[in-house]
């Protein structure tokens, strides 16, 4: 399994975790934003700061085709719920109506 950069002392890590709802048939409302979504993401790798990220499929299957997807979620670092708030906020599926719920919220990673 591959690992992730970690910081040094992950028990003062503070992560978030950004819990997106799709609109119904948000397919093709997410492949039109999916370049500058996925470049945000890249840009947290780049930072050290992205635990995990990913979407859901509608089916059980890693290509889920077009079923498509109902939902996203991102754990990454933050300085606060605000700024995690304030960067969810700011998604490009967001700006595209993919998403008709963000729920932003503390994570403490405990494993592994």
């Amino acid at each position: 399994m591959e690992s992730f950069p970690r910081k040094q002392e992950p028990n003062q890590t503070m992560y978030y975790a950004i819990i997106c709802e799709d609109v119904e048939n948000s397919l093709s409302l997410r492949k039109q934003a999916r370049p500058a979504h996925v470049k945000r993401i890249e840009g947290l790798v780049e930072q050290g700061r992205l635990l995990v990220a990913g979407p859901h499929p509608a089916i059980e299957a890693n290509d889920p085709g077009d079923a498509g997807f109902t939902g996203s979620l991102v754990i990454a670092e933050f300085d606060s719920l605000e700024a995690a708030t304030v960067w969810a906020d700011a998604d490009p599926y967001v700006e595209a109506g993919v998403f008709a719920k963000v729920t932003v919220k503390p994570f403490k990673l405990v494993m592994p």
